[in-house]
């Protein structure tokens, strides 16, 4: 069983702080579930472009408004509190933070906690077991 709190991450390497987003990360692939959990915080008033090409991620909207933008369709959803999307086809997006956005994310394969992301808003794919 493994139990841990944002406070405990906080200020560690599993806290990764960017331009416009912050990110916890609770559950790692060191961990050995094959899923990575993370609570994002973007910033109010930032836009972030991304594209997990290598991953598939699911977000969960816990506070906050904002609005999602397909990159493909251009379709846009409002983020709010309870509001989920799955990016299960690799979609290109942008997300919009009107007000600070709080977000739980899980993404398979599980990241490592070091990935950055590239020039296309992507992360690296998944590590090898002699990179966790």
């Amino acid at each position: 069983m493994i139990v841990r709190t944002l406070d405990q991450i906080s200020g560690t390497e599993r806290d990764v702080v960017a331009a416009t987003w912050r990110s916890r990360r609770l559950v790692l692939a060191g961990d050995g579930v094959g899923f990575s959990l993370h609570e994002t915080v973007m910033y109010a008033g930032t836009e972030t472009a991304m594209w997990y090409t290598n991953h598939v991620e699911a977000v969960l909207c816990v506070e906050g408004e904002g609005e999602l933008v397909d990159g493909e369709s251009g379709d846009r959803h409002p983020l709010r509190p309870g509001t989920m999307y799955l990016l299960d086809g690799h979609e290109r997006h942008t997300v919009r933070a009107t007000t600070q956005l709080r977000m739980v994310c899980v993404f398979t394969p599980a990241l490592t906690g070091r990935e950055v992301h590239d020039d296309k808003g992507s992360y690296p794919p998944a590590a090898s077991d002699d990179d966790r």
